[in-house]
């Protein structure tokens, strides 16, 4: 497939300070399009001091070169020993990660390696984005016409929090980027998606009209992406797109991905006010119909892991059945 570099001048920016004036309306549309056409949109101006996501990359970095590097340059080495000999490393990330949950329960306090600086700035990091998150949720609600609210309930399990919690990794640069990919394509389970990504190092991209566009980085923002349960909810409106991660020769590229995704228990499907638009722009004529499954969280999880770097159609089609597994070629 082909990469579109140039396409990504065009990547939807929305200044969020423009929602609280005159130019609210033309924001609105540029998310809506976001949503519908792109899977992703970019932030700047949301809300979380500079100082504060500052902070976070500094200590971040510091963690990675302080506590991971040595143990990813053991596994980098044994990889590019493999690929160079002949052996296929395409099912390998080149990544170093680690996860921090914080709903519905907080592990944050139980992670080896992490110093008191660091579980405190990832605290209140995570507290911002929270925040940030609902707030994005009920614009996605204005620009669908649902009751606000109606997307943060969806994503409420029993006991009504979603399940949240932030990625952490580092993706440092490769010597042979011909073998093997930071991330490999995939499109993300959950929710809505908030990323704090290195502004001096790109390798993030989508794929967007069967080419691989850039996501620019740039300082200070968060991008959005859409998970394939937005893409359920929404009846088809909003989509997932699939996304990867190129290796570099040269920087170490620093990325915080937090989940905002639905309870372990929540119930998922289409929004009933949403059934009927979809269903009439693609079958006029026929009454509204749900184009995908109702299920609980929990088990489309379970069929994820197992199916991630593949594409997400089989996944709802075995979702309508409990007997139905995915075919794999």
């Amino acid at each position: 497939m082909a990469t579109v570099a140039a396409a990504s001048l065009s990547f939807p920016v929305i200044n969020m300070e423009k929602l609280e004036t005159e130019e609210r309306g033309a924001a609105m549309e540029v998310i809506r399009d976001a949503c519908e056409n792109w899977g992703f949109f970019e932030l700047l101006n949301h809300g979380i001091s500079h100082e504060l996501m500052d902070e976070v990359e500094r200590v971040s970095k510091a963690h990675y070169k302080n506590i991971r590097e040595d143990k990813f340059k053991e596994f980098a080495a044994r990889t590019l020993e493999a690929g160079e000999k002949g052996a296929d490393v395409k099912d390998v990330d080149w990544e170093s990660t680690f996860f921090v949950r914080h709903l519905p329960a907080s592990n944050l306090a139980d992670l080896p390696d992490l110093d008191d600086r660091y579980r405190q700035v990832m605290r209140e990091f995570a507290s911002e984005i929270e925040k940030l998150a609902e707030r994005v949720l009920d614009l996605m609600c204005e620009n669908l016409g649902l009751e606000k609210g109606y997307l943060k309930q969806a994503f409420a399990g029993s006991q009504g929090a979603p399940t949240f919690g932030t990625k952490v990794s580092s993706y440092p640069p490769c010597p042979r980027p011909d073998l093997v990919d930071g991330l490999r394509a995939h499109t993300d389970a959950g929710g809505v998606i908030l990323l704090f990504q290195d502004d001096q190092v790109s390798g993030l991209q989508l794929l967007k009209d069967g080419a691989w566009v850039d996501v620019p980085p740039m300082r200070h923002a968060i991008v959005i992406n859409i998970g394939d349960q937005l893409e359920v909810i929404t009846n088809g409106r909003y989509k997932s797109v699939m996304h990867r991660v190129l290796t570099r020769p040269n920087g170490n590229r620093m990325s915080i991905a937090s989940f905002y995704n639905p309870g372990a228990d929540a119930v998922i499907f289409p929004a009933p006010a949403l059934v009927g638009d979809v269903a009439a722009e693609e079958k006029e004529g026929e009454e509204g119909v749900a184009v995908y499954p109702r299920f609980v969280f929990e088990d489309y999880m379970n069929l994820y892991v197992q199916h991630k770097f593949e594409a997400k159609e089989p996944r709802f089609e075995a979702m309508k059945s409990d007997a139905a597994p995915i075919a794999t070629a």
